[in-house]
């Protein structure tokens, strides 16, 4: 019965989503539109983001989770309490009774009630290349287009938007904060077009911002690999500081799996990088590099747990018992799923690929670029969607859809012990306006502040009140 309901709701979801669908296929889906930017607060009373700089500091009122209530040993709610947080040089260096201060010296702040949430990750975003921050734009037609027209229209398209790169990464990595993620992985064009140019642009708003952000970044051949004569741009992407080597369907657009596939590896080997490879090719040149890439982890152990899959619709077309089988395989070898939980036609196998062990991670992908309108920022948006497609609408599960969010770390084990936060724990996290994490789930909460390692990010807390 339960899984008619899901299809119940993955058919309302298609529906909705349609217009995505072929987006999916190309290269980038999100979800439902709009794209707020951060409000910030600037009352007497207020501490907004440019004004907590203490080092070491109280945080008052702050809601965590304790337990689970069962009901029969069924879950039904979420305990939790206020607690007070001591926070030193961007680590939880003590949790305490609330408002119970043992130095009286130290600065304190109020949390207002707020549920604190680990933070949240957006493991597959293009900072470099985006409409947000300008005036809006949509993308131009899709409609017959292949990934190949897309590749031709982005070479006329980049000169465009390299003037802004700067401005406009940094405005949506506010977006993205004011969502609560200050942990970012983010593709950067490499091309004959570019050159390095989108790579140092970004290299400089990250450093700018690595006092409360921290961005991984993907060296990313859009116009393929093998297809645009892009490895020596590649190896110099590599000692300019990315930190992992992408790819592009080597089948589709490169039209050599096993060349491209290898010259994406050998680059990763040399450097001592991770691989974060663009899989939109379904059955079967998908599902073949699929296999080739699991092979290649296997004979190569340098590569194990530092491969991951972005995409990966061909899973989408495998029948249950040959991607119950893939899935071992590719928790085996530590490979990483990273979807954008498409909503179109495809259906992806990411609960049985969780239930096997996979580490699914998720992200925006696009941001009003011209590959899609739609992305909000908010990976909590995509918990929800995740929770809506894959699992019940309940308070256990909703709670678990927190982890494709958060890199997999939860508040509550699934016996419903705390397991975050604890003392030592880096202090990055978010404020959330919600009672629990079933109900941040399931409504979106609204976020009021995002930390990164002690520092507020974005948005703001009260004043202590002494």
């Amino acid at each position: 019965m339960q899984s008619n309901k899901n299809a119940d709701r993955r058919a309302f979801l298609t529906q909705t989503g349609k217009a995505m669908a072929a987006c999916a296929l190309l290269g980038s889906t999100s979800g439902i539109a709009y794209a707020n930017g951060p409000s910030k607060e600037n009352k007497d009373d207020i501490l907004n983001v440019n004004k907590l700089i203490d080092k070491h500091y109280y945080l008052d009122n702050i809601r965590l989770e304790d337990g689970f209530i069962y009901q029969n040993e069924t879950v039904i709610g979420t305990k939790t309490s206020l607690n007070t947080l001591e926070i030193q040089d961007g680590k939880i260096v003590a949790i305490l009774p609330n408002r119970q201060h043992t130095q009286t010296q130290l600065p304190a702040y109020d949390a207002g009630g707020m549920l604190m949430l680990p933070a949240l990750r957006d493991m597959h975003i293009h900072l470099d290349k985006t409409f947000y921050g300008g005036p809006w734009r949509a993308p131009a037609s899709r409609e017959g287009k292949t990934i190949m027209d897309m590749i031709a229209l982005e070479q006329k398209l980049l000169p465009e938007l390299q003037p802004y790169t700067k401005d406009r990464a940094t405005k949506l990595i506010d977006l993205i904060q004011s969502k609560g993620s200050v942990i970012a992985r983010s593709h950067c064009n490499i091309d004959p077009v570019s050159g390095l140019k989108n790579l140092l642009a970004l290299q400089e708003v990250l450093e700018q911002r690595k006092g409360d952000f921290s961005c991984e970044i993907v060296a990313f051949p859009q116009h393929g690999l093998l297809l645009s004569k892009s490895e020596p741009l590649m190896r110099e992407a590599m000692q300019a500081g990315a930190h992992y080597v992408g790819g592009l369907d080597p089948t589709t657009v490169d039209g050599a799996m096993e060349q491209s596939l290898d010259t994406m590896f050998q680059i990763a080997l040399d450097y001592d990088k991770g691989v974060d490879i663009h899989l939109h090719e379904t059955s079967p040149s998908g599902v073949a590099a699929v296999n080739y890439i699991i092979g290649t982890v296997e004979k190569t152990p340098l590569l194990k747990g530092k491969v991951t899959i972005s995409h990966a619709f061909a899973l989408a077309m495998l029948n249950p018992q040959e991607a119950e089988l893939t899935a071992k395989k590719l928790a085996e070898q530590q490979i990483t799923i990273a979807s954008t939980v498409p909503i179109g036609t495809l259906h992806m196998p990411l609960k049985m690929l969780k239930r096997e062990g996979v580490l699914v991670i998720t992200g925006t992908d696009s941001v009003i670029d011209h590959w899609s309108p739609f992305g909000l920022g908010d990976m909590l948006e995509k918990a929800n969607l995740y929770a809506q497609l894959y699992t019940r609408p309940d308070e256990f599960a909703l709670s678990r859809s927190l982890a494709i969010a958060t890199g997999n770390i939860l508040p509550l084990n699934d016996k419903g012990e705390r397991v975050w936060p604890k003392a030592q724990d880096e202090a990055s996290f978010v404020l959330v306006d919600a009672s629990c994490s079933a109900e941040a789930v399931a409504r979106i909460s609204p976020r009021q502040a995002a930390f990164y390692q002690g520092q507020m990010a974005s948005g703001a807390v009260a004043k202590a009140v002494s």
